[in-house]
């Protein structure tokens, strides 16, 4: 894999809750000048972002029911379909972790849909917060997802009670085969954290330290 290749499948990511205009100037100019994938941020920037990034090709990728996914369902419509007004290229949605745990798959699944409908071509990452649910519940959102139309399932918000793992993404994958593209995010913070996960399937990298992972790359072949 190239610096590149690698680049093209990072989502540069600021999501805290006080990133200021400067620090989502930095994340997009950062983004350009590494050719990132797109870059992940709270909506209150989507519009902002895509200003800033347009015509650069990369991607605005601004979250929805984030972190908790405990928005109703009507919230996550409207909240899709405004970011996409605004500029999103993708949408990264946080699916209703509680009513899957209360074994109501139909309710999400239902959820899911009404998003991906909402927001059209726009591709929907479904993010499952995997360190909360059981290994059966994990192969059930991600059939759920796959159902629904999503485009990308998603590991983590990066606020749950832990991030990616190989483990995780391995199983995402084995569930899916090559039908969906698999999000890691959420601890991933060094070239061989990226690496283990793509070497599992992952096809997107979510990340705020893109920067250091390629830095880290090994130099190549001349």
């Amino acid at each position: 894999m190239t610096r590149i290749q690698l680049a093209q499948m990072i989502d540069h990511t600021q999501v805290r809750a006080a990133a200021t205009q400067n620090d989502i100037t930095e994340l997009c100019e950062v983004a350009f000048q590494c050719g990132f994938a797109g870059v992940s941020v709270n909506p209150v920037w989507t519009a902002f972002c895509a200003k800033k990034l347009a015509g650069t090709g990369i991607g605005v990728n601004p979250t929805i029911g984030f972190p908790l996914g405990a928005n109703t369902a009507r919230i996550k419509v409207e909240e899709a379909i405004e970011a996409v007004k605004n500029g999103a290229t993708e949408v990264d949605m946080v699916m209703n972790i509680g009513a899957l745990k209360s074994g109501f798959p139909s309710f999400v699944e239902r959820e899911i849909a009404a998003v991906v409908k909402a927001v059209g071509q726009v591709a929907v990452k479904v993010i499952l917060e995997t360190s909360y649910l059981t290994t059966e519940e994990k192969i059930a959102a991600c059939e759920i997802s796959r159902r629904a139309g999503a485009a990308f399932v998603k590991t983590s918000t990066g606020f749950g009670r832990a991030g990616a793992t190989t483990e995780d993404v391995a199983l995402m994958r084995q569930v899916l085969g090559s039908s969906m593209g698999i999000k890691a995010a959420g601890g991933i913070r060094s070239y061989a954290d990226a690496m283990a996960m793509i070497t599992a399937g992952a096809t997107r990298i979510g990340t705020s330290t893109g920067v250091s992972i390629l830095k880290e790359m090994p130099p190549e072949p001349r």
